[in-house]
């Protein structure tokens, strides 16, 4: 991620109480250039502009209708282009270090006349020692895992993805973490989501990182306490849990096998780009956490120097309770991809990527999606 070689530069920092000395600090710079064109056609209607699935793979908004209504877009954007910067310092025998992330994915634009896109925060963090404070990927996600991609994601219904403010503390193999909550919830009888902002104590996240020649493994769990206060007529809180499974297993010289498997109760927001929410209510207005399990596997196939690609599928299964939910809610999503990268030279990629897509609504109506993505990336 960070390619650059870092340029040093002489800050003033006090040495101890009273004293002042010069310290050295280094700045790395670090991200990549990336256009994005993306042919998608859907079995029932489509997608209308601004609609986020258009410019990555959001399994939620796969169209799901009885009507046939076949139809295909085309986009064109460099949205997911992104700057990072790591600013470090050997403080004695301690390294600080500062890094903040930018892309422009998920923020609105006009395509008309000059495509301007505000940057979004990814990462804003910094590291003493052992621990880490700030915005990063959740501890109980293991980035590592994901395919090589030209997709924003790649296999979003079948991986854990968050990113989030936390507290963690690294010790050998073993990370711990205390992590913002939020909590989604599906009201009685409907399909839709309630972000409630209500929880009095934060995501609790251990995660066990093993690594040997043959590869890596990391196994994951997550506590959780779900909370819904609206008026007097609702104020519940439901335990929410999940475990992870993933990692990835080195095949021949140069080949490898990637793999996530993620399951738990009122995890919906962990997992699948929260197709599903955490948890519903009930004719009492309580909260019942929400089933789910997802799983992901991808192959990395090396044919030269310059050539490669990836083979994965993917896939999401929620388990709800079809007396307090609307039958509009998804059921399951599975997806199933193929690429072909291409590197003329170092830092600069380029590729097709093929997928296909199917959700299913609890009243067993479904839609899918094909899609061909072309991009072209220059890593810096």
């Amino acid at each position: 991620m960070l390619a650059a070689a870092p340029l040093v530069v002489a800050a003033w920092a006090p040495a101890a109480l009273g004293q002042a000395q010069p310290i050295p600090v280094s700045l790395k710079v670090g991200g990549f250039v990336k256009l994005d064109v993306i042919s998608s056609g859907y079995e029932n209607s489509d997608l209308s502009a601004g609609n986020l699935g258009r410019d990555y793979y959001l399994p939620s908004s796969i169209p799901v209708s009885t009507a046939s209504n076949e139809s295909r877009d085309i986009d064109f954007h460099a949205k997911s282009s992104r700057i990072n910067f790591e600013i470090a310092s050997q403080i004695n025998d301690k390294r600080v270090a500062g890094f903040f992330e930018w892309d422009f994915m998920t923020t609105t634009g006009d395509e008309r006349v000059t495509n301007a896109y505000s940057p979004q925060l990814r990462h804003a963090y910094f590291t003493y020692d052992n621990w880490l404070f700030g915005q990063t990927w959740s501890t109980f996600q293991n980035a590592g895992a994901l395919p090589e991609a030209l997709d924003y994601i790649g296999p979003s219904e079948g991986t854990v993805f968050v990113r989030q403010a936390q507290v963690r503390y690294t010790m050998g193999p073993w990370q711990f973490s205390v992590e913002n909550p939020e909590t989604t919830v599906t009201e009685y009888g409907q399909n839709n989501r309630v972000v409630t902002d209500d929880a009095t104590l934060p995501d609790l996240v251990a995660r066990y990182n093993l690594n040997a020649d043959w590869g890596n493994l990391v196994f994951a769990g997550l506590l959780r306490d779900l909370n819904y206060e609206e008026g007097a007529a609702i104020d519940d809180n439901e335990i929410g849990f999940g475990v992870s499974v993933s990692g990835k297993i080195k095949v021949g010289s140069r080949d490898d096998l990637r793999f996530m498997v993620t399951g738990g109760s009122g995890i919906g927001r962990y997992i699948g780009l929260n197709t599903f929410n955490d948890a519903a209510l009930n004719t009492d207005g309580n909260l019942e956490a929400i089933d789910g399990l997802a799983a992901f596997v991808a192959y990395r196939h090396v044919w030269t120097d310059q050539l490669r690609s990836s083979f994965y599928y993917s896939a999401l299964q929620a388990d709800h309770d079809t007396a307090l939910v609307s039958s509009a809610v998804t059921k399951r999503v599975h997806s199933l991809h193929a690429n072909l990268l291409y590197s003329p030279v170092t830092k600069v990629t380029v590729g097709v990527e093929v997928m296909h897509a199917e959700r299913e609504l609890e009243n067993n109506s479904d839609g899918s999606m094909n899609r061909i993505q072309f991009s072209a990336k220059y890593d810096f």
